[in-house]
């Protein structure tokens, strides 16, 4: 369950991947899926955890997309167990411009720190045959389970021993891509479509 360095390096790499792919996708005009998966754990008074996971998918493109269908099996049946909602689902169509939102809620099993991998979106444009995949931004890692935090100075000291600079590592590296990932999401979503802009320009003249 522990983050890895595999699992950073994979994160560093879907966001290289992320700023290529967005930047093609902004010179023309087609169809441009972006999705935010959120991720919140939360523990009730009975001790119970719940974890509540959001997905907003944006068609950021100028045309409608089909089939638009959503799957998002990170979540392994031997650590979690499902509350409400399913990890799939699907639409006919996403008209360009225009958003739709999917959640589910689960209940973790194990104890530990878990890093879920992005959801997978594929959807088909009119002039191509073979469906597109799209994928969303990644989360950040929930650490499940945690134990209650030390009372005394000597548990306290006990509790910071125990720390490794590995430990550090895997804590705080996936995080900080996480952020960097997240934070070029919204700059893709509060920048409005090339095609949008260059008509606005033309008006304006």
């Amino acid at each position: 369950m522990a983050v890895s360095i595999n699992q950073l390096g994979f994160t560093i790499v879907a966001l290289a991947a992320l700023l290529l792919f967005s930047s093609a996708i902004a010179s023309s005009e087609s169809a441009f899926i972006v999705a935010h998966k959120k991720a919140t754990l939360t523990k009730l008074r009975n001790g119970v955890e719940r974890v509540s996971v959001s997905i907003d998918l944006y068609n950021r493109g100028s045309v409608t997309v089909y089939d638009v269908s959503l799957v998002d099996d990170s979540w392994p049946s031997d650590s979690f167990e499902i509350v409400s909602g399913n990890t799939s689902m699907s639409w006919e169509s996403l008209d360009g411009g225009s958003s739709v939102s999917h959640s589910l809620v689960l209940e973790p099993k194990v104890k530990g720190v878990f890093q879920g991998a992005p959801a997978v979106i594929t959807f088909h444009v009119p002039t191509k045959a073979a469906p597109l995949v799209a994928y969303s931004t990644p989360i950040f890692p929930l650490n499940m389970l945690e134990d209650a935090a030390p009372k005394n100075n000597l548990e306290l000291f006990s509790y910071s021993s125990n720390f490794s600079v590995q430990r550090l590592a895997a804590q705080f590296g996936p995080p900080f891509s996480a952020i960097s990932l997240v934070a070029l999401f919204g700059y893709i979503i509060s920048t409005p479509p090339k095609s949008s802009a260059s008509k606005a320009n033309k008006k304006r003249r």
